[in-house]
This record gives C-alpha cells, sequence and structure tokens, in this order.
C-alpha cells in the first residue's frame, strides 16, 4: 500500500499564496505520475495538474493556469503544488495521487492523500 501524506493547507485571504505539500514515503516514488486533484462542495473532483516521472511534462486545468505551479523533488519524495493568486473560487478539498500506469493514454491514478482543506476568503 502506498501511503500519501498532505500537509499546507488554511485559510487564506482573496490573492493570497499557499504552498501545498504530499510526501510518498518509499522507494519507488519516481516511478508515478502525481497528480493534484480538489473537490468542491457539491461539486466533482477535478484535476488540478499532474507532473511526470521526471517533470518533463506538466499539466494544468484551464482554471489554474499561471497561477499554481507544480513541482516534484525526487530526492524528498515529495510533490509540490504552490498556489498564488488564490481566489474564493479555489476553495476546496485539495487531493494528491500517485499513478504508476497509464490507462487508455491518461494516468490512472490508484494511491491518493487523506485531502487537506483550502478555504479563500473574499
Amino acid at each position: 500500500q502506498v501511503q500519501l501524506v498532505e500537509s499546507g493547507g488554511g485559510l487564506v485571504q482573496d490573492g493570497g499564496s499557499l504552498r501545498l505539500s504530499c510526501a510518498v514515503p518509499g522507494r519507488t516514488f519516481n516511478s508515478y505520475i502525481m497528480g493534484w486533484f480538489r473537490q468542491a462542495p457539491g461539486k466533482e473532483r477535478e484535476i488540478v495538474a499532474a507532473i511526470s516521472w521526471k517533470g518533463g511534462n506538466i499539466y494544468y486545468a484551464d482554471s489554474v493556469k499561471g497561477r499554481f505551479t507544480i513541482s516534484r523533488d525526487n530526492a524528498k519524495n515529495t510533490v509540490y503544488l504552490q498556489m498564488n493568486s488564490l481566489k474564493p473560487e479555489d476553495t476546496a478539498v485539495y487531493y494528491c495521487a500517485a499513478a504508476s500506469r497509464m490507462m487508455a493514454g491518461t494516468p490512472k491514478y490508484d494511491y491518493w492523500g487523506q485531502g487537506t482543506q483550502v478555504t479563500v476568503s473574499s
């Protein structure tokens, strides 16, 4: 079983910044595609950003492009999500996830963190 441990959520004002971290203990971190997802109350979970094994390929949802940055440090087994210019509509529970394989051309996220709350006040 792969364990993902998230941290860094909290309450921030409109326009503020937060950095989320997700640690993945073990020796296989660099074999995973890592993604950040979020789920707001009453809405479906959506992908926010994803990063490939060595960081060469990165994806962002249109809603966060130019404001959020995903990165990873394989030496520390950690993936980050730097969130700047936060808006109230970014309020959600944020989850990190790990995919060890692709399915139909997209990452198959098999492992999930417990989630961390991000609240942006207006």
